[in-house]
């Protein structure tokens, strides 16, 4: 089942497995069973600690629960956890093993403390880059605390149950049968949301820091590159960030990031975090901020009031709030979100298997998207407001090619459809006859662009009519000591590599600027 490769991995990683656990299959007759008891096998066979049982009764199989010996863990997995997941199959197995995990000390007290009975079932697929955080979050959980079960679904595996519950994005999560939240989410979220009295603690201890020099807003590659270079610097540096790595995390693979090779999103997010906290930068995640109160003085202290009611200071801020998905703005884009209206192809594209789907957008995004989406579903069809496709032209080429792929040109979305449950179609406006045509559909993917988040700042920094934030060539706001940078400015060109070296040079201008402070 794995290769050689992979099983050298493996085996080295179970070395540090210190206490004994079975893991418990629950198999049927369908091929799937066989693949997944032959990695179970591979896996039982590289460490005397790992007890292999087959006569599990479950009722979703091909599935499999992991438990430490003399416990009573609730961890279990209906998948063959390759792919995406493989890192969460090793974590699972390291984590019940005994090894402990990488997470602050508080937050597994949090986990350890939670009062209630809780059940989760997670549906992900093997293809989504989002899946692995929700999965490893709820696997930790399940490990430890013996009140938490977790039941880790891929959907592919059990399409009757997608179906049946109408699942259309990956992540979803149901917690005692009802949804408890649908995309990427951090295992500290989780538990924020499960322990109603986290956010006022939050709010507490930002509140209590003692003032920055430099305080960066947004951990996305401009972020992590401003918090590096003030870092450096030897300077007081925080980073308050909402998810660090922001809309790269949502990137599957990154091939233009020079002396990089080719790496993905995630991976590269996470590198971004690991080497700001190298640096010993103060790093607050899950963090948003809601306004900005300039200096009441030169040299005085910019104020940034967060979302959860807490607040921190700085003798300077750079701004780099990043991007985020664009909406179309049409009936039932909000009522049918998750429910066949998605925005990340790579995610839930296998959920839409064998059916017929649209992409709005014809750009670089839109057309790799239907690209990608071809070689899934039963038909796509594309949707481009102006007269031409504005992708390459080596990718428009690539989706003229494909057989089931239909291209509507200066084409005008007006309505995504549905039942009332899910969604059942496209209307749009052909603008060269003015006809209104619709098309019946099982999803519809949204791939038209980014929009700022810089609504927290109209009225006391500049923005432009887009909503970027106005900066010069040093990164300077309208605001004195006020920096930003990244794809919330108005910054030409939104790429990752630009987002890091415009945020390197937002440090260097807010050190320079603190330079030149006569309280210096």
């Amino acid at each position: 089942m794995l290769d050689a490769a992979l099983k050298s991995q493996l085996k080295s990683y179970l070395e540090r497995v210190t206490q004994p656990f079975e893991i418990i299959a629950s198999l049927d007759q369908r091929e799937a069973s066989s693949e997944l008891l032959g990695l179970l096998q591979d896996i039982a066979a590289m460490s005397d600690k790992i007890i292999l049982k087959t006569d599990g009764q479950a009722e979703r199989r091909p599935s499999f629960a992991l438990n430490r010996v003399g416990s009573d863990m609730k961890l279990s997995f209906a998948a063959i956890p390759l792919g995406h997941e493989f890192t969460s199959l090793v974590l699972a197995l390291l984590w019940v093993g005994g090894h402990p995990p990488k997470v602050e000390p508080e937050v597994l007290e949090q986990i350890r403390s939670l009062d209630g009975d809780y059940s989760f079932e997670v549906y992900m697929s093997l293809s989504c880059h989002n899946c692995p955080d929700v999965v490893q979050a709820l696997s930790l959980m399940a490990v430890q605390n013996p009140r938490i079960q977790t039941v880790i679904i891929d959907g592919g595996l059990f399409q009757d149950e997608v179906n049946a519950r109408e699942v259309m994005a990956v992540p979803s999560i149901y917690l005692n049968g009802q949804v408890f939240g649908s995309g990427r989410m951090t295992v500290e979220e989780i538990v924020a949301k499960l322990d109603s009295s986290t956010a006022g603690k939050d709010a507490a201890k930002l509140s209590a820091k003692e003032a920055f020099d430099v305080l960066v807003v947004g951990g996305g590659p401009a972020g992590a590159a401003a918090a590096v270079y003030a870092a450096r610097k030897g300077i007081r540096t925080g980073i308050a960030a909402e998810r660090f790595g922001g809309q790269v995390n949502d990137t599957l693979a990154i091939e233009n990031y020079i002396s990089v090779l080719e790496t993905d999103g995630p991976k590269f997010a996470m590198g971004l975090e690991a080497h700001v906290k190298a640096y010993g930068v103060d790093v607050m995640n899950l963090q948003r901020g809601d306004s900005l109160v300039p200096a009441a003085e030169p040299g005085g202290l910019v104020e940034i009031k967060m979302a959860n009611g807490g607040s921190l200071k700085s003798k300077t801020v750079i701004l780099s709030t990043g991007a985020r998905w664009r909406n179309v703005n049409v009936p039932g884009e909000q009522q049918y979100k998750n429910k066949g209206v998605a925005y990340c192809p790579h995610c839930d594209g296998p959920l839409f298997k064998g059916k017929r789907v649209a992409v709005i957008g014809g750009g670089n995004s839109g057309v790799e998207a239907a690209i990608d989406l071809a070689g899934l579903v039963a038909h796509v069809t594309l949707i481009e407001y102006g007269e031409a496709l504005r992708a390459d032209a080596v990718l428009v080429s690539k989706l003229k090619s494909l057989p089931n792929v239909s291209i509507h040109t200066q084409a005008q979305t007006t309505e995504l459809t549905g039942d009332g449950h899910k969604l059942n179609g496209l209307s749009y406006t052909d603008r060269a006859t003015g006809e209104a045509r619709h098309i019946e559909l099982d999803g519809v993917f949204v791939q038209i662009g980014l929009v700022p988040n810089t609504e927290w700042l109209k009225g006391v920094v500049e923005l432009s009519k887009h909503g970027e934030i106005v900066v010069d060539a040093k990164g300077q706001t309208s605001v004195p000591g006020v920096f930003a940078a990244g794809d919330a400015t108005t910054v030409p060109y939104k790429q990752i590599i630009i987002a890091a070296g415009d945020g390197a040079k937002s440090a260097l201008s807010a050190f320079d600027y603190l330079m030149r402070q006569p309280a210096l």
